[in-house]
């Protein structure tokens, strides 16, 4: 009978602490410190919905996933096309204004300016004299941008993904965000870093590429090419900065096909899909809820349906653009501090490699 009534004590006890403790309190869940994430983007035109959507979003996230993440503004990759000095200075700052404006924290990440870390310039030159030069023209953006130059590009349009390899590397980068269309350029990266290590002995990580889960936004006029700032019609491309009246009429004009139904077939119904995958991408719904939630609309009236969803993304995002544009004396501070930051990374990186290849 004692014992009974110790073990009913020693239970009622333990339901009085129970509820004095409260809830049990879950902990966190920890960055990984073992990872370092390298991306950049360039400085030519505010993002559009593509750019946002494939590259921006996955950004945000990354930075609350890895310890040490690099996003630069890469201002020497886009002078491998003409530049107007005064447009690309703008460009610099409002694409500063547009990532911080999606999210990307500068207390969560490093972001700067590639051309103030010369440490980039001075690998890739080292990287560039292992290169071949087959290697580089048989790469698919160089067959394509020097046909559209009419064969006339740039030497630094055919060495840029040494730079870009060099961008990554000069932090021993190990996990690299990147589209489809850039996949041929991190096998580059790749296969520099091996052919280092080879020659040097092992130095650099060999970067994994970490392909973005979201599927190519196409363009609205033409639903077999992918979205573009460069694209010369006006109507085929949202940028994130565009009015409530301009994303409908984009999307009014959006190239569709002759069947009402709102269905997603991409190989057969590239138009209607690639609207699908858009409004899917900014609601957080998955394909087949939104082609579920679509019975009984037609393409036309959806096609409104999305510009809807779209705006009710985008404007936020306008807002605090327009707010930080005003701020230039933030914008250039932000990009100063993370470029002395990315520059503190990469100078050992360099320093090393410099000893290594005999130069220093």
């Amino acid at each position: 009978m004692a014992l009974h009534s110790m073990r009913k004590a020693r239970g009622c006890w333990r339901f009085i602490r129970a509820l004095h403790k409260g809830p049990e309190v879950v902990p966190a869940p920890q960055k990984d410190c073992a990872k370092r994430v390298f991306s950049g983007i360039q400085p030519t035109g505010i993002p559009h919905l593509g750019n946002y959507l494939g590259a921006i979003e996955s950004w945000v996230r990354l930075q609350d996933e890895h310890d040490t993440v690099l996003y630069s503004i890469v201002d020497l990759h886009s002078i491998t096309v003409p530049q107007d000095p005064t447009t690309l200075r703008q460009g610099i700052l409002d694409m500063a204004a547009a990532l911080l404006a999606c999210g990307v924290s500068p207390e969560k990440s490093i972001l700067f300016q590639q051309s103030q870390v010369s440490e980039h310039t001075q690998l890739s030159w080292i990287l560039t004299c292992m290169v071949r030069l087959p290697r580089l023209q048989h790469l698919h953006q160089w067959k394509a941008k020097a046909a559209q130059q009419k064969h006339d590009g740039t030497v630094g349009l055919l060495t840029y993904p040494v730079l870009q390899a060099a961008d990554i590397l000069s932090y021993k980068s190990t996990h690299v965000p990147v589209g489809e269309d850039q996949v041929q350029h991190m096998e580059l990266v790749q296969d520099l870093a091996q052919g280092f290590n080879r020659k040097y002995g092992q130095f650099f990580p060999v970067p994994q590429t970490i392909l973005t889960s979201m599927k190519k936004v196409k363009s609205l006029r033409d639903p077999s090419a992918k979205m573009s700032k460069s694209d010369p019609d006006k109507l085929a491309t949202v940028h994130i900065t565009d009015s409530p009246e301009e994303i409908v009429r984009k999307f009014r004009k959006a190239v569709t096909d002759f069947t009402s139904e709102v269905t997603y077939d991409p190989a057969n119904r590239g138009g209607v899909s690639n609207l699908v995958t858009i409004h899917a991408a900014v609601t957080g719904l998955s394909v087949e809820e939104v082609v579920h939630r679509s019975t009984g609309i037609d393409t036309g009236r959806y096609k409104l349906v999305v510009a809807d969803a779209v705006i009710e993304k985008l404007t936020p995002i306008q807002r605090e653009i327009e707010k930080l544009k005003m701020d230039k004396d933030y914008l250039e501070k932000v990009l100063r501090i993370g470029s002395a930051k990315a520059k503190e990374l990469a100078y050992p990186v360099i320093k090393e490699v410099k000893k290594l290849v005999g130069i220093l």
